[in-house]
């Protein structure tokens, strides 16, 4: 069983989880991992030395004695490895470079044309991450800015074949369709690139940053787009051929049912995505162009664009409701840029209170993502982490 597949209570004290302890300061030292984890100070020990060996951890000297030797504190290295990230959209990509306990060191934001096709696109990106590292004093300290990087992580705004790195039909990508990510990637960097959906790095962001602490949660991210990323026992769970998720083309009741991007009519991205609520507005004769327009119209109490906001609520909330009575997560969070749009939520919150089991609810948390623009390439910057990690 590997550190991926193992579920969470074997993995307690594992090394992904001393890792996150040290870097987030609930252990300073050995002795504060072994009261952690239950585990004997051996085997914290022989666990610690294998992520210092791999530069994941270092000793910054000595702490403050109890009565006993002063024991050698530990501390995440800031001044050296860093991870890539690349947060793609349909018209910008959030890229960035991460220390190794996941907190960002550069970023910045880029227009894409995801119509240029994948090679274009992911090449832009990938330059990007490279003078990025390269322009960082801290990672180039020791004059190797090459060694600094440790591995990227890509996310995807369609489907994607987690353990294969290729896109599967993806609705609003032409040219993407069956093209190999990690294999494009493979033959312009020397470290290991993995590719993932972009709502699952947005779930494996937000979670590692609010609820680290629950077990089981569902992040939607509702843009032009609208999907979800789901965390089940502490993991992130993306089913059998990476699909788990995958929301956007479930069927929602409506009359006249609007054709869909994958052929069928009435999925939940016809009728609540960011692009539905454009298409909605301009046939009833609203000049509107995108979906920075509809959010501006909402926000100006425009009574066509609210009333279709609560439309998209109700719909989203409709299939969570399902989600929710299958699954019972401890929380449900909104992001991506639907999320700020309070008709929207507060319609969604509604209608899940409304369609879910008193008992599915009674301790749910709704609410929205509030890690910011740096949540997808936080994810991603994760994932690489942990395969960092689990190769320690």
């Amino acid at each position: 069983m590997t550190i991926d597949e193992a579920p969470r209570d074997v993995l307690r004290g594992g090394p992904r989880e001393l890792l996150r302890w040290v870097a987030t300061g609930a252990a300073v030292s050995r002795a504060d991992l072994s009261r952690l984890s239950g585990l004997s100070p051996s085997t914290v020990s022989q666990r610690v030395e294998a992520l210092i060996s791999q530069g994941l951890l270092e000793e910054t000297g000595a702490g403050r004695s109890r009565g006993g030797r002063r024991p050698r504190q530990l501390a995440v290295p800031t001044g050296g490895a860093v991870v890539g990230a690349i947060d793609l959209g349909a018209h910008h990509a959030r890229v960035g470079t991460l220390d190794l306990s996941g907190r960002v060191v550069q970023a910045r934001t880029l227009p894409v044309r995801i119509e240029d096709g994948p090679e274009a696109v992911l090449g832009a990106l990938l330059a990007e991450v490279t003078m990025l590292v390269g322009g960082d004093p801290a990672a180039s300290a020791d004059g190797s800015a090459a060694d600094a990087l440790r591995g990227i992580g890509i996310g995807i705004p369609g489907p994607v074949q987690h353990a294969t790195g290729r896109i599967v039909s993806p609705s609003r990508m032409p040219g993407w369709n069956g093209f190999d990510v990690a294999a494009f990637c493979a033959g312009r960097v020397d470290v290991p690139v993995i590719v993932d959906n972009d709502a699952n790095l947005m779930a494996l962001g937000a979670h590692r940053t609010a609820h680290s602490e629950l077990d089981h949660a569902v992040y939607i991210k509702a843009g032009t787009g609208i999907g979800s990323g789901v965390i089940s026992s502490g993991r992130l769970h993306r089913g059998a051929q990476g699909s788990a998720g995958d929301i956007s083309h479930c069927r929602v009741v409506a009359d006249p049912a609007p054709p869909c991007t994958c052929g069928n009519a009435g999925c939940l991205e016809a009728v609540a995505s960011g692009a539905a609520l454009v298409t909605a507005l301009r046939g009833q004769g609203v000049p509107v162009s995108d979906l920075t327009g509809v959010i501006r119209l909402i926000d100006d109490g425009d009574r066509q664009a609210t009333a279709l906001a609560r439309q998209a609520g109700r719909a989203v909330g409709e299939i969570l409701a399902v989600v929710v009575n299958f699954f019972n997560p401890q929380v449900v969070a909104i992001g991506g840029r639907l999320a700020d749009c309070e008709p929207l939520l507060a319609s969604m919150r509604a209608t899940l209170y409304e369609r879910c089991l008193p008992l599915a609810t009674q301790t749910l948390l709704i609410e929205r993502v509030a890690a910011g623009q740096d949540v997808g390439i936080t994810g991603a910057a994760h994932l690489v982490i942990d395969h960092v990690v689990a190769a320690a």
